[in-house]
């Protein structure tokens, strides 16, 4: 099993990117908590990665924290929440947002995530509960500043498509880019305010 990476970023397509380890190519799936914490391209990076093994493919999944990546499994343990559902788990919502939400059992914050209906929202809280209770403020992952680079494609329709990769509908994802202000911005900031406005 993988469980980290350290090499040269090499490509970052949300939500996809590879890391160069020794002259081989990674491809690993993150959240965008941690694609806003991504160095430029070509230096080095550190991820703690989750590998999922399955009849016709290998998945690493790569988080720019231990407790993110702790987070990330326990997501998955909930019945009938796959890795994909809890990257966009992540990508949608900070941590401390969740945690309040399942304190709360605010089931309305949840299935406005895509792919999230209303009886996977309860069984989040129910299973999260308490173990959201035993981790510390300071153990749970943070949304991190995004990253200044621009993307040298265009940004507005990568972003789209990162948000369709994230469960997004096509139209949804369109709707969701045109709503954000600024001609200038890099993906993955059109991205944290496009998650950033569909969760208010």
């Amino acid at each position: 099993m993988i469980g980290r990476l350290r090499g040269k970023l090499i490509v970052k397509r949300a939500p996809r990117l590879m890391v160069d380890v020794g002259g081989v190519g990674y491809e690993v799936d993150a959240p965008m908590s941690t694609f806003y914490a991504l160095p430029e391209l070509g230096d080095e990076i550190v991820l703690h990665t989750h590998m999922v093994v399955r009849e016709d493919a290998q998945l690493l999944y790569g988080f720019a924290t231990e407790p993110e990546r702790s987070f990330f499994r326990e997501l998955i343990k909930v019945n009938g929440v796959g890795a994909k559902m809890g990257l966009t788990i992540l990508s949608g919502m900070s941590a401390d947002a969740f945690a309040l939400c399942i304190r709360d059992g605010d089931v309305a914050s949840l299935v406005r995530l895509p792919g999230v209906g209303k009886k996977t929202a309860e069984r989040l809280i129910v299973e999260m509960k308490d173990k959201l209770e035993i981790k510390s403020d300071a153990s749970l992952p943070h949304a991190v500043g995004a990253v200044n680079e621009r993307a040298k494609a265009n940004p507005a329709n990568d972003a789209i498509s990162a948000l369709i990769a994230l469960g997004y509908k096509p139209q949804e994802a369109s709707r969701m880019v045109r709503a954000v202000k600024g001609d200038d911005l890099a993906s993955e900031e059109i991205i944290r305010q496009a998650l950033k406005g569909a969760a208010g």
